[in-house]
């Protein structure tokens, strides 16, 4: 940050209230900030008002440039340290406010930037991964994870083995190979929600010397800490829960003090940065994440429970349902559930399923999540599986988004839905 300090007394005087390049971007002059609960976390991390003339929220950073006093300034190593102001594709105070926060609140070391979830897919594995070596990804990850993890990474010539995500260790540990460098997880998974044995999972990765890593997109930081569980890097489209409104792509990654230097170097090295203004909403959005995820939790629940006695569904995938085969493993490592969930419907012609849809008030469709807004999309994961033989093409299903909506309304929407299906379908 030298150059941003003005240089002359009077100056200095004016801007006393300019951030120190070496203070963090908390005020750490409170002895009891370690232990506060993490929706305090959520209110006071990342920020300093008495550094910014005693604004309540961290200022948002523009910057490419930044000018350096002298030739020793310029060229002193530690000016490229993670958290100093170097070069704006390398973080500025706006930065660096958003990653202190997160990787606390996660319990990471430290975390970096990127500018979606599909950037800190690919970063957090390049960041392990090259020629010739071969990663383990779960069967229900991401489907742009997957397509990066089948398609991109074999030009690379690294092999990507697909595992069913309720896969026992031992049998984790029968496909790990010499050249295994990667155990990928992803719990819930996407469009089917099953709950992995993390810690079990990462004990096998640990044991094995792989990184094991995780997206921990569905929880966000605030309802699982992958760290604790045994995990060395966590994913997180921050698109979702920690932007919270949908107007803003942002990525996240989070390592161990082991793992976050491998995955700062691949940061730079492919240039990912993320835009101020979109850093700054998911601050923004962080503030209030605490609130909202109680809030979709207490929606998604009244409507997977009511979604559960239709005679036109035949499941409901959400793992806080007390009959969900993963809500042991959910209640033991999570501290709450987000508002996304899956339904599969009894079989029904796909213009029925339509019919349903396309009539909604409430609902929209689309694809992101996490949200103020309630969505719903057909989904088809039999198109997707390595190994499809769990999930029926004749069965259709759902993912659903529950918002911040009153529920009552958004059942009444559903149940005009239910209606136009069986019209549809000649009931």
């Amino acid at each position: 940050m030298v150059g941003l300090i003005p240089s002359s007394s009077k100056d200095e005087a004016r801007f006393h209230c300019r951030r120190h390049p070496k203070r963090p971007m908390t005020d750490t002059s409170d002895p009891n900030r370690k232990n506060y609960r993490p929706d305090t976390k959520l209110s006071v991390l990342g920020r300093d008002p008495f550094a910014h003339h005693g604004i309540v929220n961290p200022p948002v950073y523009h910057a490419s440039t930044v000018l350096f006093p002298t030739v020793a300034a310029l060229k002193d190593p530690n000016a490229r340290a993670p958290g100093k102001v170097f070069y704006g594709r390398y973080g500025t105070p706006t930065t660096f406010a958003l990653e202190e926060a997160v990787a606390e609140i996660e319990g990471g070391h430290r975390a970096v930037i990127v500018g979606s979830g599909k950037a800190a897919v690919v970063c957090a594995l390049l960041a392990f991964l090259k020629a010739g070596d071969h990663v383990l990804m779960v069967d229900a990850a991401y489907q742009p994870s997957r397509h990066f993890g089948s398609q991109t990474l074999a030009r690379f010539g690294i092999e990507c083995t697909f595992y069913d995500p309720l896969i026992k260790p031992d049998a984790l540990q029968q496909l790990i190979k010499p050249n295994t460098r990667v155990l990928y997880l992803e719990s819930p998974g996407s469009l089917t929600f099953e709950v992995q044995d993390v810690p079990a999972l990462a004990k096998v990765g640990k044991g094995a010397g792989l990184t094991t890593m995780i997206d921990n997109t569905w929880a966000s930081p605030l309802l699982c800490n992958p760290f604790a569980l045994g995990c060395d890097v966590s994913i997180q489209a921050g698109t979702k829960y920690v932007v919270g409104h949908s107007d803003a792509m942002l990525g996240l990654i989070t390592g161990t003090m082991d793992s976050y230097p491998a995955v700062r170097r691949t940061f730079e090295d492919l240039g990912y940065s993320a835009g101020p203004d979109d850093i700054y909403l998911a601050l923004r959005g962080l503030r209030t994440l605490s609130v909202r995820l109680r809030r979709h939790q207490e929606v998604a629940l009244e409507l997977a429970t009511w979604l559960q006695r239709r005679p036109e569904v035949a499941r409901v995938l959400y793992p806080a349902l007390p009959d969900d085969p993963g809500h042991a493993l959910w209640k033991r490592d999570y501290k709450g559930a987000s508002g996304l969930f899956g339904v599969v419907l009894k079989p029904v012609p796909a213009k029925a399923v339509a019919a349903m849809l396309d009539g909604l008030k409430l609902f929209g469709m689309g694809y992101s999540w996490g949200g103020y807004e309630s969505l719903i999309v057909p989904t088809e994961p039999h198109l997707l599986r390595a190994d499809p033989s769990r999930w029926r093409p004749d069965h259709p299903m759902l993912r659903i988004h529950a918002g911040l909506e009153d529920p009552a309304d958004l059942i009444a929407d559903l149940d005009a839905g239910f209606a136009r299906l069986n019209r549809a379908a000649g009931r």
